[in-house]
């Protein structure tokens, strides 16, 4: 079971390779992506990066966070799994 994290603070030019070579340097990386802005095609200044362990995703947090990557300050934390509440209307279910 891979184990997510959130990239915040990368720098605009990080492509998904830059961003895979360098959290493997905490360990095994499942997977690497940049979020990009769908209508410029650029980043969006964050990811995430999956690691193989709950162990490797905890090195990489410790050794990532406030460190400064390519001129910009990382925030790495562990992703906060979204979509999984039984109850996603919001209050926009039109119950008045």
């Amino acid at each position: 079971m891979a184990h997510k994290l959130f990239i915040g603070g990368l720098a605009f030019s990080t492509s998904n390779d830059r961003l895979r070579d360098l959290f493997a340097q905490a360990g095994g990386v499942d997977s690497a992506a940049v979020v990009m802005d769908r209508d410029t095609g650029r980043s969006r200044g964050f990811g995430f990066v999956e690691m193989a362990t709950a162990e490797e995703a905890e090195a990489a947090v410790k050794k990532f966070n406030g460190q400064e990557v390519d001129g910009r300050t990382l925030k790495v934390e562990l992703a906060k799994s979204g979509g999984s509440s039984p109850s996603r209307s919001g209050g926009r279910g039109g119950h008045w």
